[in-house]
C-alpha cells in the first residue's frame, strides 16, 4: 500500500513537471533536501539508491533541483530477456529520466554525464544555477520507494558567470520548495560542526519553526572529535524536531577517489554505530538503512493525509482552468465574418440590457447602467434646475430701469407686460446651460457603459476588433450629439420666445398687487394725528409725502447734484443716466409685483424644463443609440474588406490559451492518476 501511494505522487509528478516549478497549483508531498555545499547531501542520496550516480566537484555541484524518484521494482523473469543491456554494468538496476522518455541508462556513469549535460544545457558551463528540475527515476530492488528533492547546496561567494547575488538566488530557490506546506524538509548538517550554525536548519526554521515537517540528518559522524557524540542532538535536547535526527556515515573525498564501494561504505557505517559506544545501545536508529526506512514511512504518512486534499485542490483548479479555456475561446474561427458577426450582436445586446437594468449582475454596492442615467436626470439635473435663483443675478435697480425704459416717453399707469417679458427672458436663457450640461453628462455614462461591455474576454481577445468598435460607436455618440443638443436648446429657445401670460399657473396682476400692497402696509410705520393722537389713515400717511419732490424717485440723485441756480439753468442729462436714489412707493410697488410674477413664471419654465431635457435626451441619444448602433456597426465593421485583420488576437489571450491547455492537459492526467487509488 506504502508502495503505491508513493508511486501515485511520483505519477502525479511526472504529469506535473511539465508546467515548470513555478507554474504547478498543485502543492505535491515530497521530501527536499537541504544543505550547505560541505555537509554531505550528495554522499547521503548515493548511500539510499547505493550507486555512485551524482556529480562531484568543487563549487556548486547540483545546479539544478534533481527530483530522484526511487522505485523497488525486480524485473520478472519473463521480461529479463528482452531488456536491451548494451551498455549494462548491472543485471537489475536503471534510471530514466523524464526528459528522454522510453531510454533506461544501466550504466549509472552514463546517468551522471546526462545530469551534468542536461545542467549545462540550461545554466551553461560555467557554474550558472537555474529553478528548472531534472527528474530522475531509478528502478531497483535495493531502495524503498521514496521521493527526494535534491537541492543546490547554499553557498556565500560566486564563481564563474554566478550572480553577484547568488547567495539569495539559491536560497529564493529553496524557499520556493521548503516553504509549502506538504513538503517535508530533509535538513542535512556535518556533525563536527556546531548544530547552531547549520544552514540547513536555519533555512527550515524560517518556514517550519515548530520542526513538525523537518527530519535531521548527522553526517560525518566519524570525523567528531573523541569523546564527542551527537545522543544530546538526537534525543531533541538541542534543536528538537519532530521527526528527530538520524545519524550516518557516508565515504569520504579520499574513499571516492580510491573509488571505494557503497556496499563497503555501508557495511562499515553498520560495524561502526555497533561497536561504539555511545551508539550501540541505539544502533537500530542509526545509519542509511534506517534513514532509507524512516523517510519512507514518513513519506507514506504524509502522503495518506494529504491525498484527499490533493484529490479535491486537483478537480477543483482543472474545473477553474476549463471554464477560462471556454471563456477564451477555441484557437481556430471557421467564419471570420460570423465571428464579428456575434461581437457586434453581443455588444449591442449587452449595451440595451445594461440600459434597461438587465445585463449585468445586479449589484448592491454601487449603481449601475441605467441606474446611473436615471441619477443624473433626477438628482443632479433636477438638483441644478432648481438651485437656479432668477434674482442672484439681477437687483432691484435693475427691474427699476427695465421699468422706465419699457414705459418710453410716458410713465406707465400700471405695470408693464413688456417690462416682465424683458426680465423673463433673461432668466429663461439660463437654463441653457444646465441643460446642455445634463446631456454632456449621460454621454459620459454611455461611454462608460460601452468601456465597461468592451473589456469582457468576447472583446479583448480581439483587440483591434475591440478598438474599431469602441472607434465607430464614440463616433455615432458624438453624432448623436448634435441633434440632442439641437432639440434641448429649442426647448429653451421655445420658452423664450414665447412668454404665456396667459398660463393657467401664473399668479395674475391683481393678485400679485394685492399682496404686495398688503406686505407694504403692514411694514408702513403708524402716523398720529398731532390734534387727536389717533392713528391717522393710511391714505393721510401717503398724502404727507409729496409727489412731485424732486429729491426723491428715479431722477433725485441726478437733482440732488445741482444747486437751485444750475436747476434754473436746465442742464442737459448726463451722457450715462443711471437709476439711483431711495424708491418711491409706486415704484416699490411696481418692482415687487414684477419679481412675484418673473419667481411664478420661473417656477413654471423650471418645472417644464426639468421634464422635458431628460424627455429629449432619451428620444435623441439614447433611444437612437439602442435603435440604431447595431445598425452603424454593421455598416462600419462587418461590411469591411480586410475583415481578418481586425481578428488578430492578443498576445496576451494566445498565451494565456496556451498555458491554460496546458494546464488542462497536465491536471487531467493528474485527475485521473489520483482517481485511480
Amino acid at each position: 500500500m506504502d508502495e503505491q501511494l508513493i508511486n501515485t505522487v511520483n505519477k502525479l509528478q511526472d504529469a506535473l513537471a511539465t508546467l515548470g516549478p513555478n507554474q504547478n497549483p498543485i502543492d505535491l508531498p515530497q521530501i527536499a533536501v537541504v544543505g550547505s555545499q560541505s555537509s554531505g547531501k550528495s554522499s547521503v542520496l548515493e548511500n539510499i539508491v547505493g550507486r555512485d550516480f551524482l556529480p562531484r566537484g568543487t563549487g556548486i555541484v547540483t545546479r539544478r533541483p534533481l527530483v530522484l524518484q526511487l522505485i523497488n521494482y525486480r524485473v520478472p523473469t519473463s521480461e529479463v530477456d528482452l531488456i536491451d543491456r548494451s551498455n549494462e554494468n548491472n543485471r537489475d538496476e536503471w534510471g530514466e529520466f523524464l526528459h528522454i522518455k522510453g531510454k533506461k541508462f544501466f550504466d549509472f556513469d552514463q546517468i551522471r554525464q546526462e545530469i551534468v549535460n542536461e545542467t549545462e544545457k540550461v545554466t551553461g558551463k560555467n557554474a550558472g544555477i537555474s529553478s528548472s528540475p531534472i527528474n530522475l527515476r531509478i528502478y531497483s530492488p535495493h531502495v524503498l520507494t521514496l521521493t527526494l528533492v535534491d537541492l543546490p547546496g547554499l553557498t556565500k561567494v560566486p564563481v564563474g558567470d554566478q550572480p553577484r547575488d547568488i547567495e539569495i538566488r539559491i536560497k529564493e530557490m529553496i524557499m520556493s520548495f521548503i516553504k509549502k506546506p506538504n513538503s517535508i524538509i530533509l535538513s542535512v548538517t556535518a556533525a563536527n560542526t556546531d548544530l547552531a550554525n547549520s544552514d540547513g536548519l536555519k533555512l527550515a526554521r524560517e518556514v517550519d519553526p515548530e520542526g513538525t515537517r523537518t527530519i535531521g540528518v548527522l553526517t560525518k559522524i566519524d570525523l567528531m572529535d573523541q569523546g564527542t557524540d551527537v545522543l544530546d542532538i538526537m534525543n531533541g535536547r538541542v534543536i528538537p524536531l519532530k521527526f528527530g535526527y538520524v545519524p550516518v556515515i557516508n565515504r569520504g573525498q579520499k574513499d571516492i577517489q580510491d573509488k571505494k564501494a557503497i556496499k563497503e561504505a555501508l557495511e562499515f557505517e553498520t560495524k561502526y554505530f555497533s561497536q561504539h559506544p555511545s551508539y550501540s545501545a541505539k544502533v537500530s536508529l542509526c545509519g542509511t538503512p534506517y534513514l532509507a526506512r524512516r523517510l519512507n514511512t514518513i513519506l507514506f504518512n504524509h502522503i495518506r493525509q494529504t491525498l484527499p486534499d490533493i484529490r479535491s485542490r486537483i478537480d477543483k483548479t482543472l474545473q477553474r482552468y476549463k471554464q477560462e479555456l471556454i471563456s477564451l475561446g477555441p484557437e481556430m474561427e471557421i467564419s471570420p465574418s460570423s465571428v464579428i458577426l456575434n461581437a457586434i450582436t453581443e455588444f449591442c445586446n449587452e449595451y440595451r440590457s445594461v440600459l434597461d437594468g438587465k445585463g449585468q449582475e445586479i449589484s448592491s454596492l454601487e449603481l449601475s447602467g441605467g441606474a446611473r442615467i436615471s441619477f443624473v436626470f433626477y438628482e443632479i439635473f433636477a438638483n441644478g434646475v432648481r438651485a437656479l435663483d432668477p434674482f442672484d443675478q439681477i437687483r432691484d435697480v435693475d427691474i427699476r430701469t427695465i421699468l422706465y425704459n419699457s414705459a418710453g416717453s410716458a410713465p406707465a399707469l400700471f405695470v408693464g407686460t413688456g417690462a416682465f417679458e424683458v426680465l423673463v427672458r433673461k432668466q429663461i436663457k439660463r437654463f441653457e446651460d444646465p441643460s446642455l450640461k445634463c446631456v454632456s453628462l449621460v454621454y459620459d455614462e454611455i461611454v462608460r457603459i460601452m468601456t465597461q461591455i468592451l473589456v469582457k474576454p468576447t472583446f479583448s481577445r480581439y483587440p483591434q476588433l475591440r478598438d474599431k468598435i469602441n472607434e465607430v460607436v464614440i463616433q455615432f455618440l458624438r453624432a448623436s450629439l448634435v441633434p440632442t443638443n439641437k432639440l434641448v436648446t429649442d426647448i429653451i429657445s421655445s420658452e423664450e420666445c414665447y412668454i404665456n401670460t396667459a398660463h393657467p399657473d401664473l399668479l395674475k396682476g391683481d393678485q400679485a398687487m394685492k399682496m404686495v400692497s398688503d406686505s407694504m402696509a403692514i411694514s408702513r410705520p403708524v402716523q398720529l394725528d398731532p390734534k387727536t393722537g389717533k392713528p391717522l389713515p393710511q391714505a393721510a400717511v401717503a398724502n404727507t409725502t409729496p409727489s412731485n419732490d424732486p429729491s426723491q424717485g428715479f431722477f433725485s440723485n441726478f437733482f440732488a447734484s445741482k444747486n437751485k441756480k444750475r436747476i434754473a439753468a436746465m442742464d442737459p442729462p448726463p451722457s450715462v443716466l443711471k437709476a439711483s436714489g431711495p424708491m418711491s412707493d409706486r415704484e416699490t410697488m411696481e418692482t415687487e409685483v414684477i419679481k412675484l410674477l418673473i419667481v411664478s413664471y420661473f417656477d413654471i419654465v423650471r418645472k417644464t424644463v426639468a421634464d422635458s431635457v431628460p424627455k429629449a435626451v432619451m428620444l435623441k441619444f439614447i433611444h437612437f443609440s439602442k435603435e440604431e448602433m447595431q445598425k452603424e456597426l454593421l455598416e462600419k465593421i462587418y461590411k469591411l474588406e480586410k475583415v481578418d485583420e481586425l481578428l488578430r488576437e492578443n498576445e496576451v489571450t494566445v498565451a494565456r490559451r496556451t498555458e491554460c491547455n496546458k494546464m488542462v492537459e497536465a491536471l487531467s492526467k493528474a485527475s485521473e492518476i489520483v482517481s485511480s487509488v
